[in-house]
């Protein structure tokens, strides 16, 4: 079995998924982790220190281990800030490597851990495995901006990594046609999900424990509240829907996130106030990675309005627990449902289309066959099956030469 050092820099797999840096790869890094170690790798994840309580080391279970490592102010710091610390995590890292026994495998975990990984890798000698979770310039395209020095450092880490792990063929397809990348080193491993925790229930009990209305149709919006999330769409479409026929709920589950996470959920505040859906609309704060599932449990159909998405978890963990999901027709999500049987796309971002959208999903005659689709269809992804995928992977690096950098 393998020694594996995964790097995950800006955000660390304990901490809480939906506010502040914290999302889809906190869950990825952390439930892989766990998934190669119950293989029996040893597992040892690399994040920066940002509160002084946090311990050195915490065993999260046998054979993985999460290193709090200090590398500037130990405190949150703004995504623009941690690229001037990258060079001390990096050294730091390398330190405590040092230390003890050598890895055999680096695994990094968006661009800023690739750049410490870039470097890790010479300085060790030792195979590097890639995954960017989001690209810049899929970004840029998205928001109609040009790219930025983000874009060339992601180039120059692909060039020289041992591996690319891309979540879907779609992910794949961007790397090569955004980055050049070799196509023989880019692998399709998707994410996984929790079945023990996200699975079916009973819809009524769900709503029940979360004090939610058991009289009308719950809609639901999970994630960071940020412009890429398109929280404000998911408001209005719900907005739309109330107008029509003055019934339903909306429950938005997340916190503020990125430069303008607290602009934009000021904004969604402003707007229910203005619509007249203060009683309708519950913004709850962000929840435990397994409390998420019986908020699916208790939803009607959840709405994934991004504009980009390298994978969609949110949509996966919906299907999980038989909710349909209402998305936009967007990366990885292209993969997860098919329109008509587990849920529904929208190349349209006006809210009339989606609650039109909502509308169909929530006919009984739809819905119900939509949720047993989606929970078949979710049962093909298993963090097991992740874990096999890389652990295939890490062993045919071990015994191939390094890659070096052009």
């Amino acid at each position: 079995m393998a020694r594996l050092a995964v790097l995950s820099y800006h955000t660390s797999p304990l901490a809480q998924p939906g506010t502040g840096d914290g999302g889809g790869m906190n869950v990825y890094v952390r439930e892989m982790g766990a998934a190669l170690a119950r293989q029996g790798h040893s597992v040892d994840i690399y994040t920066r220190r940002d509160s002084p309580t946090q311990r050195d080391q915490v065993q999260v279970e046998p054979g993985l281990t999460v290193h709090h490592v200090t590398a500037g102010p130990t405190t949150s710091l703004p995504m623009g800030e941690l690229r001037l610390w990258v060079d001390d995590f990096a050294r730091s890292v390398g330190v405590l490597m040092g230390c003890n026994a050598k890895p055999d495998i680096l695994h990094a975990n968006y661009w800023l851990s690739g750049i410490a990984g870039h470097w890790l890798k010479h300085e060790l000698d030792i195979p590097l495995v890639m995954t960017f979770h989001t690209l810049d310039r899929v970004k840029a395209l998205t928001f109609g901006e040009p790219s930025s020095e983000r874009a060339t450092d992601e180039e120059r880490i692909m060039a020289c990594s041992d591996a690319v792990l891309a979540s879907c063929d779609i992910e794949a397809q961007q790397i090569v046609d955004f980055y050049d990348a070799n196509p023989a080193r880019v692998h399709i491993v998707p994410l996984g999900v929790e079945h023990a925790f996200f699975s079916p229930g009973n819809k009524t009990e769900a709503r029940r424990a979360l004090g939610m209305p058991t009289d009308e149709a719950l809609m639901l919006f999970a994630g960071r509240i940020q412009d890429l999330k398109g929280v404000d769409l998911a408001l209005e479409a719900f907005i739309e829907v109330r107008r029509r026929n003055g019934k339903g709920h909306l429950a938005i589950v997340g916190g503020p996130s990125g430069p303008n996470g607290r602009e934009t959920l000021d904004r969604v505040q402003r707007r229910i106030a203005e619509a007249g859906v203060i009683e309708s609309v519950s913004l709850v704060a962000p929840q435990t990675h397994q409390l998420l599932s019986s908020w699916f449990r208790a939803a009607d159909l959840t709405l994934v309005p991004s504009l980009a998405e390298s994978f969609g978890l949110v949509a996966l963990e919906s299907a999980a627990c038989g909710t349909p999901v209402v998305a936009s027709a967007v990366g990885g999500l292209l993969t997860l449902i098919t329109p008509g049987q587990n849920g529904l796309l929208l190349a349209s971002r006006e809210p009339k289309d989606w609650a039109d959208a909502i509308e169909r999903v929530l006919d009984p005659a739809v819905g119900a066959g939509m949720a047993q689709a989606s929970a078949t269809m979710a049962r093909q992804y298993t963090w097991r099956h992740t874990a096999e995928a890389i652990s295939d992977l890490v062993h045919r690096l071990q015994s191939g030469a390094l890659l070096l950098c052009p």
